[in-house]
């Protein structure tokens, strides 16, 4: 009975040697994935203007797929916005763009296309800002008291500077997910760095095109989530890392 274990076991042990032995040999077959460009919209800055007053806005996204993790991408915009701070009334008009690359870290499976990715962006903006109205507020003692009152007073300006511009990176993350065949529904969260900007005499750059705000004076953050549709135009073979020669 023992010598029948003995035997058993051998025999158990060396159909997995064969086994393993056949799987590392036996590479699975090329996968034929798909390369192209896809293109799309921002539908932040598309739907913004209906719910912001006095803000009109777009921008254009596309990448193209390089290798099998890496992708160029980039972005062309324009804004129009107006924003009534508590002490300053402005508007920023002017267009922008930005162009770097996507790495893709997910894994994709059978013939799933999808993202999720860092990168990094190149961004510029050539704009105008024009002063519409700032407020002067004045606080007074009244008598010998704590009491203090502030009075304001807005002046209309109406002071354009033209001829600005704005160098800046960008940080990525995001997602992008197929919905239907070849639709993509992205989303990415941007930390911005300002290069360098062309700033307005006796005024300052608070908002950027394609930037956002400015905080901190070199700051920014900024989102979007777009809708895309990939145009296919050529297919490549990409083998398995574990293929054996």
């Amino acid at each position: 009975m023992l010598n029948f274990i003995s035997s058993l076991c051998a025999v158990v042990i060396s159909l997995s040697a064969y086994s393993q032995t056949a799987k590392d040999t036996i590479a699975p077959p090329a996968k034929a994935e798909r390369y192209g460009i896809r293109v799309g919209i921002d539908l932040n800055k598309l739907s913004k203007g209906f719910y912001t007053d006095d803000y009109r806005g777009l921008e254009l996204v596309a990448d193209y797929r390089l290798t099998k993790k890496i992708y160029v991408a980039g972005e062309l915009g324009n804004e129009d916005y107006t924003l009534d701070d508590r002490q300053l009334n402005f508007t920023t008009k002017g267009s922008y763009f930005k162009v770097g690359f996507d790495y893709n870290a997910y894994e994709n499976w059978l013939d799933m296309e999808n993202m999720v990715f860092v990168g990094m962006r190149y961004g510029f903006a050539s704009f105008s800002q024009n002063l519409n109205s700032y407020t002067i507020y004045d606080n007074r003692l009244i008598n010998d008291s704590d009491i203090r009152y502030l009075d304001a007073v807005t002046v209309d300006a109406n002071r354009e500077y033209s001829g600005l511009s704005a160098h800046w990176v960008e940080v990525i993350g995001g997602i992008k997910a197929e919905l239907f065949d070849n639709l993509y529904l992205g989303f990415s969260v941007r930390l911005k760095s300002l290069i360098t900007d062309k700033k307005p005499e006796n005024f300052d750059n608070l908002y950027i095109p394609g930037f956002n705000r400015t905080y901190e004076g070199s700051f920014g953050v900024g989102f979007n989530y777009t809708v895309s549709y990939f145009i296919p135009l050529y297919k490549k073979m990409n083998k398995p890392k574990d293929e054996k020669k």
